[in-house]
């Protein structure tokens, strides 16, 4: 790591608080371009006054609507049962500080369109937890077989094995990999 850190520079992770918007955002970039992501979550956000979407207009939003901004009618349905998650009570954010990691990936991937690798992310940048090594993410696993020497891929728990040391600040070192292979 000591490497990589000279090579990229100073950590300059950010958290983004706005977690209804971040789930969002993350629901509509599954499986898209950089670019045909940011446009379509645009449109999305310009669907809403202030392009702020909230859960509670969200959930007002027919389907047709929200496939007007170039959603799926999967995502669209991701969208809204997000939504609902927020409004019922199955997602309370103001809890987030009080839970384990374990505990808000199991919440949110109790959403449909919402996985392990959506939740560890929001963890990330969202909440700003340091403690997240995103064994799953293809940029962490390339980085690592780059950096640690494997011809492959590194299986899930070589890499855990390699992150110990990292603990409690894994999720800086997921920011070092990831720079890494820019």
């Amino acid at each position: 790591m000591r490497r990589i850190i000279a090579r990229v520079g100073p950590c300059t992770l950010k958290a983004y608080p706005r977690y209804f918007v971040t789930l969002c955002d993350s629901i509509v970039s599954q499986q898209l371009s950089g670019r045909v992501a940011e446009v379509i979550f645009e449109r999305f956000a310009g669907l809403y006054p202030r392009r702020r979407p909230t859960p509670q207009a969200v959930v007002r939003t027919p389907i047709l609507r929200l496939r007007t901004a170039g959603l799926s009618g999967q995502k669209a349905r991701y969208l809204k049962e997000l939504a609902m998650g927020f409004t019922s009570g199955k997602i309370r954010p103001h809890r987030f500080s009080r839970q384990s990691n374990d505990d808000i990936i199991e919440t949110l991937t109790a959403i449909h369109g919402i996985g392990r690798w959506t939740a560890e992310m929001f963890l990330m940048f969202s909440l700003n937890r340091l403690d997240v090594l995103p064994v799953d993410d293809l940029g962490i696993q390339k980085a690592i077989r780059r950096w640690y020497g494997f011809r492959q891929l590194p299986a899930a728990a070589t890499m855990r094995k390699i992150g110990r040391p990292w603990h409690p600040y894994e999720t800086i070192a997921s920011w070092y990999l990831w720079r890494s292979l820019r």
